[in-house]
Parts: C-alpha cells; structure tokens; sequence
C-alpha cells in the first residue's frame, strides 16, 4: 500500500503530467470506434485556464470532506476547483449540458446518465485522457465496465460502494458458534438453519420499506442472485437488455431468492414483516440482548442506520462477511456494488490532470479518515480508513474476482427505478410468481432500448 508521503508527494507529479499520459492511452480498449462522436478527434487537449468547474450530488459533510481531499492537489497545482453540489444532479447535469453550460466535470451517482452522454458525443472518452492500462491495473476488477459504451469507457471511479456484506452482531453471533467465513451459498443456507436449530430466532433480519421506493432492497438481493448463479457476462446481458428479463436464468434468480425469504422462520416477521419493516430498522433487533435475528445482507451505507453506540464500538460490535458465491455457479467471488463516476465534458490541461487526481489512488485520504468513503483502487492506503471494519470491507472489493454495479442503477428508469421495486413487492408478499412479475418487467423496458426481441420464448 502507498504511505501517506508518498501521496503527498505524488499530487504536483500527477498535475504535471495529467495531459502527458495520451501517449500511453489504450485508445481502443475491444477493438470498437464506438462512442458519439464530439471530442474523438481532438488529439491533444486545449490550455487550462487555471480553473476547472465540478458538479456532483455530494452535499453537507461529505461536500466538506471532498473539498478538503481537493486541497492539497489545489495547491501544488495552482489550479481552482470550483464545486457546486447539487441534490437534483441527474436532473440538473443534462439540464447544463443541454444548454450549452456543462460544467468541466461532473460526479455522476450511477452509470446511467454517463450513458446518454457518451451516445450524444457530449463527454471525453477516458482513455483520450487518462493511462486506461494503469489505471485499470489498479481499480477492483471489473469496475470500468460500467461505464462503457459501444466498447469505449466514458467515466472512470473516483469513490466506491460495497453491497455484498453480511452482518451479524458480533458478540452473540460468535458465543453462537456459527461460521464467520461459508465458503459458499449452501454453507450460508447450512448456517441459517443451525441459528433456527439453536435458538427461537431468525436467522435474518430483512427490511425493505422505503415509501414510495420500497422494494429496492429486494433488487439488490436479485442481482446478488443473479452474479453468482450466472457470472458477470449473463449479468451484463440482462442489465443492459441483452437478454430478455422474464429470461430462465432471471427466473431462477428470483426463486433462489424466494427460497430464503420466503423459508418458514427464515426471516423476522415473514413476507409481512419483509415488505413493512423500514430498510433502516431492519437489523435493530439483532443488537438486543437477546436478538430475534442475526443476519443482514446490506452495503456499507448500512452502519449510518445502526445504534449510536454501535456506531461509536463498530469493531467490537459488528462482525462482517462476503456474501459468498453459489457452488455450481459462477466460479469465483463476485462484488455487488456501486459508486461515483468522474466525467469529463471539457478537454483542458487542468480537467486533464483533475480527472488524472480524481481517478487515482492517491486521492481521498481526509475523506477516508472522516468515515464514509472507499476508494475503488486495489493500491489505496488502507491504514488510511478510521476502523478495521471499514478495511474489511473495502478488502472485501479488493479481493473480489469481478465487481458489477448495481443492475437496477444501470437499468432504464421505467424497469430499475419502477417496475422492479413494484414486481419485487408483488414477487415477496405472493401476489405474482416469479415468472409473471419478470415478464411484466420485460413489457416494461423501452422497445428502442431492448437490444433483443420478445421473451424468454425466443432465447
């Protein structure tokens, strides 16, 4: 891992040299012109003025700890960065860029948006900018996919989010004497009814309510599903429309997921309790002295929901595993997850060198000691994270074989931010089966965005 000096001492050289890495671009990283057009052509960027404009959703605290991971770089620069925090970003950023006011950068909270731009020709392909084969090295296997386009990258990560956690209270887990390491899904299924076995509990602790966004929860449990049991390829097929969604494969994801949550005793409260326990509440039960249950699947976000004094002895009181992989599955460890994506809508040697400090390892260190932060890159310094339970986490990504972005984020938002949370309540409380509420999802994504025709009857 990079000492903190030698961070340091590395911001001026990454300033300096941000437009003089073009030459070790990999322009072409499959083989595919790819891409709309727009900044294609131009071979070397402009002169900076000294000035380089962000625009992202990171408001309040996390506003003051990127500000504040900026400064250093400011200085030995000389070059200002100028952000603007806006909670309506993907709203606003095609708003600007529509009229002509695209800022130099923007900080896009899913891929999706990075899309549209890349399609309408208004944002720099990264390996125009950036060394791709040096910063692919480093970043969590996988990562850049997110944002590729017709075989080109358009964005590159500058923070990760981890999904594929499970979380136990730690103290009572262990005095349990149940397994902190199964090595796959069967032997979680296998430590489940052990937990069922040895105490009047339930082995997990699931909430999905979320108003009018309830049943997003359950994608995430989806998409976990659908890595392991198929692998990243069939996972790529089926977010991006590639595939049909009431496909077989999406199918039996769904009832392997059903299996779990639908087991007698398997979670608190049942479907009943599944669908109407707030997705924040979900794990507070486990933190009594006697817990009703022990298990939670849920991102790194999870720990700003649990107790104060969890918070404040998070080492001592929480334990974590990786969400394992299926037996017969996918042969590997998957990562579920997400992040911020830097984006480039001008080509200047200030945004060069900007996007060169955003997308390294080097960046980050106060807003990793202020908590809440993850670097994508294998190579950040991770004494740098304020506990060990964050480190865990971030190894978790680290050692992952593949990582995949959160399929409902990349989705069109009719499917992944409507029709998937709605079919997913339907699927839980049983209302629908597993392959009527997939075929509902399927008539639900835009025709002009299926990339194959009809249903699972023509795979």
């Amino acid at each position: 891992m990079a000492s903190s000096r030698a961070r340091r001492g590395t911001v001026t050289a990454l300033a300096v040299t941000g437009a003089l890495t073009l030459t070790g671009c990999l322009q072409n990283p499959e083989g595919d012109a790819g891409g709309g057009g727009g900044f294609g052509g131009q071979a070397s960027p402009d002169p900076g003025d000294g000035v380089v404009t962000v625009l992202g959703a990171f408001g309040g605290g996390e506003e003051e700890l990127f500000v504040e991971s900026l400064r250093e770089f400011e200085e030995e620069s000389g070059i200002s960065v100028q952000y603007t925090s806006d909670q309506d970003f993907t709203t606003t950023i095609l708003l600007r860029v529509n009229s002509g006011d695209a800022p130099d950068v923007g900080l896009f909270p899913q891929p999706g948006g990075v899309m549209q731009m890349a399609a309408d020709g208004n944002v720099v392909p990264i390996d125009q900018m950036l060394d791709y084969d040096a910063l692919d090295a480093t970043l969590v296997p996988g990562f850049l996919d997110s944002a590729r386009y017709q075989g080109r990258v358009y964005a590159a990560p500058m923070r990760m989010a981890v999904k594929s956690i499970v979380w136990y209270p730690k103290k009572a887990y262990e005095e349990g004497g149940w397994s902190t390491e199964p090595a796959s899904l069967e032997e979680l299924d296998e430590i489940a009814e052990q937990i069922k076995a040895d105490t009047d509990a339930a082995p997990w602790c699931i909430g999905w309510e979320s108003a009018q966004a309830t049943g997003w929860v359950g994608t995430d449990w989806i998409e976990e599903y659908m890595l392991r049991l198929h692998g990243p390829d069939v996972y790529d097929d089926w977010i991006y429309g590639r595939m049909a969604f009431d496909d077989p494969r999406v199918v039996e994801a769904f009832e392997a997921y059903g299996e779990l949550s639908k087991g007698e005793g398997n979670v608190l409260g049942g479907t009943t309790g599944i669908v109407s326990t707030p997705f924040a509440d979900a794990m507070a039960p486990a933190f009594q002295d006697d817990p009703d249950c022990y298990l939670m699947r849920q991102g790194n976000f999870a720990t700003g929901f649990f107790p104060d004094d969890v918070q404040e002895n998070l080492d001592e009181e929480i334990g974590i595993f990786v969400f394992p992989p299926a037996e017969d599955g996918y042969d590997g460890q998957p990562i579920l997850g997400g992040g911020d994506l830097a984006a480039a809508f001008s080509y200047d040697d200030d945004t060069v060198a900007l996007m060169e400090f955003l997308t390294s390892d080097q960046f980050g260190g106060p807003w990793a000691e202020g908590g809440g932060w993850l670097s994508p890159h294998t190579s950040f310094d991770s004494s740098l994270y304020p506990d060990e339970t964050t480190r865990q986490i971030a190894e978790m990504a680290y050692t992952a074989d593949v990582f995949r972005y959160d399929g409902s984020d990349v989705m069109p938002k009719e499917v992944g931010s409507d029709a998937f949370w709605k079919g997913m309540v339907e699927f839980q409380d049983g209302t629908k089966t597993a392959e009527e509420v997939t075929a509902e999802m399927w008539q639900a994504w835009p025709e002009d965005q299926k990339q194959v025709a009809g249903g699972s009857e023509d795979e």
